[in-house]
């Protein structure tokens, strides 16, 4: 069986101001049509189909027409809700939306009911695995603590129950919406950490022939059978060095995974570049970026005169300007948020409170209270999403 690993599709979303609906227009295409031409069998979603919980009409109107260009292909869709998602939303309509091949899994207590397919080997088993926000669905699942690890893996001893009352050799795929250990991650995903741990273990997908994830947006393999498609476009210039494309993956007789990578369309290069105003107005090196989205990163010591517009006649497609000006003897100290860059929530409390206490910081128990304190918060701000 040929299946179409996708995922993080962020419909509604922007690039630095920069509309991309048209290119994930593009990208709709590109998907329809390979399923097309690569004879695919049914297409995987692995969460993150819009990137809020309210999302723009525009982008409700580009969903609603590839599900109708899917289901007439015949081809069937099997989706989860990812963090960005609201899962309520996203679910409403699912028991139509499934006589026309288009399967939504948005609710966890649902983990362990597979999408049952077949083939000429016999039945494939596909199970859903939305999105599990660990205090919100810790008491569905049964799970002992309300963290990633043990959510996630109380949820795949439901799939892998079912699994054991399935005909020998019933072959299976998860969709999940997790991070898992030894991804590698970019600035553009939403922070999901529980009590100061966000990752779960490849090995929790023990036991399944393939797990289709989502939530990374770089396309990446842990293991054979354990594999991120990564988003269809860039989302930041951190993923400026990413080959966007979905897994084409073919399930044999056996369960035994194959898989190839299958390039999307890119609308424009990404272009990180670095040095004073002078250097990148007049380095003839720099041509090759003219017509790429550009974030220029400015190291004059001083802040030069109108370097927006400077820049902008070279490259047109500047979307981002950052002034990071080269160190010098008896320079101020780094800026406020120089100095906050790639800290946690976490880090960032502790750092507080060590502050106000002129030095004296956080014990171990208040580092907890601070996790915990941050944990809620999320929850909160998860469960508002989900009601709007």
């Amino acid at each position: 069986m040929r299946f179409l690993h996708t995922s993080d599709w962020h419909l509604g979303r922007s690039f630095h101001r920069v509309n991309l609906l048209s290119a994930q227009r593009s990208f709709l295409d590109h998907l329809v049509e390979t399923v097309r031409a690569r004879a695919v069998d049914a297409v995987l979603v692995a969460g993150d189909i819009y990137d809020r919980a309210v999302p723009p009409l525009a982008a409700v109107e580009l969903f609603d027409e590839a599900l109708h260009r899917l289901a007439g292909l015949g081809v069937p869709t099997v989706m989860i809700s990812g963090n960005h998602d609201s899962a309520r939303r996203l679910g409403v309509g699912s028991g139509l939306m499934e006589r026309a091949g288009i399967h939504l899994r948005t609710d966890p207590a649902g983990c362990g009911t597979p999408v049952l397919l077949d083939d000429a080997h016999g039945p494939v088993a596909l199970y859903g695995l939305p999105y599990l926000e660990p205090a919100m669905v810790r008491d569905t699942l049964g799970a002992r603590r309300a963290d990633h690890a043990e959510v996630l893996g109380a949820a795949m001893d439901r799939v892998r129950a079912d699994l054991a009352g399935r005909p020998a050799g019933t072959r299976s795929v998860v969709l999940a919406h997790a991070f898992v250990t030894g991804g590698a991650v970019s600035d553009s995903e939403r922070d999901i950490t529980v009590g100061g741990v966000a990752s779960v273990p490849a090995a929790v997908f023990d036991g399944v022939d393939y797990a289709a994830l989502g939530h990374l947006h770089g396309c990446q393999t842990l293991t054979e059978r354990v594999r991120y498609s990564g988003s269809p476009l860039a989302y930041s210039f951190s993923e400026a060095g990413h080959r966007k494309s979905s897994w084409l993956v073919e399930l044999d007789a056996e369960g035994a995974v194959h898989a190839e990578r299958v390039d999307c369309p890119v609308p424009r290069s990404l272009a990180r570049l670095r040095g004073t105003l002078e250097q990148l107005l007049d380095d003839p090196a720099q041509a090759r970026h003219e017509d790429s989205w550009v974030e220029a990163t400015l190291t004059d010591t001083a802040r030069p005169h109108e370097p927006m517009a400077r820049l902008t006649k070279r490259f047109p497609h500047l979307v981002s300007l950052v002034f990071d000006p080269d160190e010098v003897p008896g320079g101020s100290p780094a800026s406020y948020a120089q100095r906050l860059r790639g800290r946690s929530d976490q880090e960032i409390a502790e750092d507080f409170v060590a502050h106000v206490r002129a030095g004296r910081a956080a014990d171990a128990q208040e580092k907890a209270e601070l996790q915990s304190a941050i944990d809620e918060v999320r929850t909160a701000e998860m469960a508002a999403e989900g009601a709007r």
